[in-house]
């Protein structure tokens, strides 16, 4: 049966260096999806930049709405704008910081209903720490 989600049902998630909003997984009884609404605030002057984080078993398919930014990656740096889409390889690290002057809004879509179990945030390292 088809269902329609509201930003107000989604489940507020208390991830680091980002507010993100949980809005189709597992636990709203999708088999085989999670969708996710991720804002990265500008950092402030002096704020220490977060870590990456790596998914092990399935890809992360990125939307960019609104804002500036630069995914951080083991294959390279990829500089975001509204409109595009970033897929990031399973296992990869990554970090998606803000360069903008407003906030960067993105859609983050993974193909498994629960990413809890594949995913692994880092401590900060040299590569991901540039351009804080």
């Amino acid at each position: 049966m088809a269902r329609i989600f509201t930003q107000a049902e989604a489940k507020q998630l208390g991830l680091p260096g980002r507010k993100a909003l949980e809005i189709v997984s597992g636990e709203t009884r999708s088999r085989g999806v999670t969708l996710r609404l991720a804002e990265i605030p500008i950092p402030k002057p002096g704020e220490a930049p977060r870590g990456p984080h790596q998914h092990y078993d399935f890809e992360e398919c990125i939307y960019v709405l609104s804002g500036t930014g630069t995914t951080y990656a083991d294959s390279g740096e990829f500089p975001l704008k509204p409109g595009d889409t970033l897929l990031m390889p399973a296992g990869e690290k990554h970090v998606t910081r803000n360069t903008g002057k407003e906030p960067l809004l993105l859609l983050c879509f993974f193909p498994v209903a629960d990413i809890t179990k594949g995913t692994q945030e880092h401590a900060s390292s040299p590569r991901a720490s540039r351009k804080s």
